[in-house]
């Protein structure tokens, strides 16, 4: 349960960072959704598009994708959603660094900015709390132990012999209040085999 708090805290707080990203500078000034999406897959241009058809909608789309991952305490969908997030934000910096040559960092505010930061720390994070959380499998095999780790309910007086589990014999059937029949304690050789006296006397002469 404290796993899957903190995985689904740390996944949100990813997702909302992804999705803020895009508002923010990513290089010389030009904020993350100020570049279109196709451009991820055909080169970086001039040309600046709205927010729902720039990289926001993919962020977007990792967002929800991570709502419905904590709804629905799947690791899978958490991890889907970090990689959604992660693989647009590196593809964007392959496709930026063809157009320009190179990408670089300064600290007047030219080359990368906090943006394309704020999307790769998004990613991470829903990463790591796609790791933390444990999910919904995890949950219903502890569930799953504690029923095989509750003793056996006592049987009711309609089945007496049934307990112990292991069908081994339990307490006796007799409900009469006589005693129970004992069988004959003689031992010996069954009366019915005995030969007929007749037939053992020696004959005469």
């Amino acid at each position: 349960m404290v796993r899957n708090v903190l995985g689904s805290v740390l996944a949100l707080a990813g997702a909302a960072a992804a999705v803020l990203s895009p508002f923010r500078d990513w290089y010389d000034g030009r904020l993350g959704r100020q570049y279109r999406i196709e451009e991820l897959f055909t080169g970086v241009t001039a040309a600046r598009p709205g927010p729902l058809g720039s990289v926001f909608l993919a962020f977007l789309f990792a967002a929800v994708l991570t709502v419905v991952g904590v709804v629905l305490r799947s690791r899978l969908l958490v991890a889907a959603a970090g990689v959604v997030v992660l693989g647009f934000t590196v593809l964007w910096m392959v496709r930026q660094g063809q157009a320009l040559g190179r990408l670089t960092v300064a600290s007047d505010g030219s080359g990368l900015g906090w943006g394309v930061a704020g999307a790769v720390g998004g990613g991470v994070l829903l990463l790591v709390g796609a790791a933390v959380m444990s999910g919904r499998r995890d949950r219903w095999r502890g569930r799953r132990r504690a029923d095989l780790d509750r003793p056996y309910p006592a049987p009711g007086s309609a089945h007496p012999d049934t307990w112990p589990p292991t069908q081994e014999p339990g307490p006796s059937v007799q409900t009469s209040t006589f005693p129970e029949p004992e069988p004959d304690p003689y031992t010996g050789p069954d009366p019915a085999a005995r030969p007929d006296p007749g037939t053992d006397r020696p004959p005469h002469g």
